[in-house]
């Protein structure tokens, strides 16, 4: 019998919500704001392979964060749990509405901004119900908005635009965030 079997979901959803969950965020900014400030001066498939890699490399990125804000993002130090399950299943969720973006890309590379920075932002929804707080629906629905409203805004600049929405969502997320982690914390 496993630790996670013996523990209650209700005991396991407690000790998630206690996380900081500040690294992924943070690599998040990164990437995007790497797109935003280099893919506009590219030919277009190197802006789409710079935006295939930059997302593709936040969860490493992320690893490599979580280790100066304290975070153990790989569970190496702590009781397995299974919201962390929860977690590796919407990173495949995201990693499957690829075959959405992939055609598309196919027709208007122009679309890759909008439909990755789109559909990776949905594996937030579900982090809203595990850890019982608004963040997560609201980047979701606020990076939605924002990324599809840059996407038509600025046609000719979606490779600068759509980054740029979605690192404004990310760095008040990384605020809530924090502020949630410390509230949860406190005492």
């Amino acid at each position: 019998m496993t630790i996670e079997a013996t523990r209650s979901l209700e005991d396991q959803r407690a000790d998630y919500k206690k996380r900081r969950f500040l690294a992924m965020p943070v690599a998040g900014t990164i990437a995007w704001a790497i797109v935003g400030a280099v893919a506009p001066q590219l030919a277009p498939q190197h802006a789409v392979w710079l935006l295939f890699i930059c997302t593709g490399s936040i969860f490493y990125l992320g690893v490599l964060i979580s280790k100066f804000t304290g975070e153990d993002l790989l569970g190496k130090n702590r009781p397995k749990n299974t919201f962390d399950s929860l977690f590796l299943q919407t990173v495949v969720m995201a990693l499957l509405v690829f075959a959405i973006a992939i055609p598309f890309l196919q027709q208007d590379y122009t679309s890759l901004p909008l439909t990755v920075g789109i559909l990776t932002g949905l594996m937030w929804v579900p982090l809203s119900w595990a850890i019982e707080h608004w963040v997560g629906l609201f980047h979701g629905i606020v990076r939605t908005g924002l990324v599809l409203g840059a996407w038509y805004l600025f046609p000719n600049d979606r490779f600068l635009a759509v980054p740029l929405a979605v690192v404004a969502v990310y760095l008040v997320t990384i605020v809530i965030l924090e502020k949630r982690w410390r509230a949860v914390n406190a005492g």
